[in-house]
């Protein structure tokens, strides 16, 4: 009985409480966290940050030259002609003197004036850099961001209908990635120089095409996270609350897609540069006077002078092209470690 009647002991909360002044990190800050942890991502980002500035506020800074600006600094020579005629028996002799305007700025050496020297035709060559870097960016990033608007669109539709819809869907992509891309950008370009379009618009109408036919990556990417993601708990909750069938999509599943999308926009970006200068290599995109990266490469094609001897000329751009393609990639490789919900540091 005295066993019976004797007390449990009371057994006390040994737990810490919790210190008030610990902040939980949020989904957003520890993706921010681990992207500054690699130091290649923080590479990446300095990289491109550094184009863009140098790019876009470059020549509001820098402005002793233009990019369309010849430097003509060149002497001026007297040429004199003499003719000699007869009239009447007399002989007559004319002297007329021409002035003749060198520009002996060709191909100049790096130096105050021009801090990486002139082209071939006597443009500033660091000034046209930067004015070609806006072209590739600008042109890259427009593409990107339509490519993954359309992407979005018809890969959603796709993913959440299914059967006919999907099936449709799927073959035009299977069509559109069977069309040739070069020959058919090379048929493009011949009718816009027939029609007389000006050289630094064509570019962009050639980038709408290489929109219209690239969309189908990003439509595959999201039609097969939505085909796993619409037999979630939420979608089935988000049915039974008769929400409207585009909110279900580009509310409830889109965003859900959203870390691969920004990873494979980082991604693209740096193809998309390579792609525009390819294609002004192969003087199918800007054209001169304007400038474009590829189009000051596509100087050597026709210049063995100038691939040997002259390197400022063509390796800056290709250092530009170099840099912009690796910033990109880190920044989406550190996205994509960043966004991997299975990552532990």
């Amino acid at each position: 009985m005295d066993q019976q009647n004797q007390t449990i002991p009371e057994i006390q909360d040994t737990e810490a409480p919790l210190d008030k002044n610990v902040r939980l990190l949020s989904p957003t800050r520890m993706v921010v966290r681990r992207f500054f942890r690699s130091k290649l991502s923080i590479l990446g980002l300095v990289m491109v940050i550094g184009l863009f500035l140098f790019s876009f506020l470059g020549p509001v800074v820098y402005t002793q030259w233009g990019e369309i600006q010849l430097d003509e600094s060149g002497k001026t020579e007297y040429a004199v002609s003499q003719t000699t005629y007869t009239v009447d028996g007399v002989e007559y002799t004319l002297r007329q003197t021409t002035e003749k305007y060198l520009k002996d700025n060709f191909l100049a050496p790096p130096s105050a004036e021009h801090i990486l020297g002139t082209d071939n035709e006597g443009y500033d060559i660091f000034v046209r850099l930067m004015y070609g870097g806006r072209i590739s960016l600008t042109v890259s990033f427009i593409a990107v961001f339509l490519i993954t608007i359309l992407g979005v669109i018809l890969g959603g539709i796709s993913g959440y209908f299914g059967g006919a819809v999907d099936n449709v869907i799927m073959r035009i992509c299977d069509v559109l990635m069977c069309l040739p891309g070069i020959p058919i950008l090379l048929i493009i370009s011949t009718l816009l120089d027939a029609s007389g379009i000006d050289a630094k618009y064509r570019i962009y109408l050639l980038m709408i095409y290489l929109t219209l036919i690239s969309w189908t990556g990003t439509a595959r990417l999201v039609r097969g996270q939505i085909l796993s993601l619409r037999e979630q708990e939420y979608m089935v909750a988000a049915e039974a609350m008769g929400y409207s069938i585009p909110r279900k999509i580009f509310k409830h599943l889109v965003p859900n897609v959203m870390p691969q999308l920004i990873v494979e926009m980082s991604l693209s970006l740096g193809s998309m540069i390579l792609y525009e200068a390819t294609l002004s290599y192969l003087n199918l995109g800007v054209k001169a006077p304007y400038a474009a990266w590829g189009t000051m490469i596509n100087i050597i094609s026709s210049n063995q002078n100038i691939l040997q001897n002259h390197l400022n000329v063509w390796v800056p751009a290709g250092v530009c092209i170099v840099i912009a393609v690796l910033g990109f990639n880190f920044v989406g490789d550190g996205l994509r470690d960043a966004l991997d919900p299975k990552a532990r540091r």
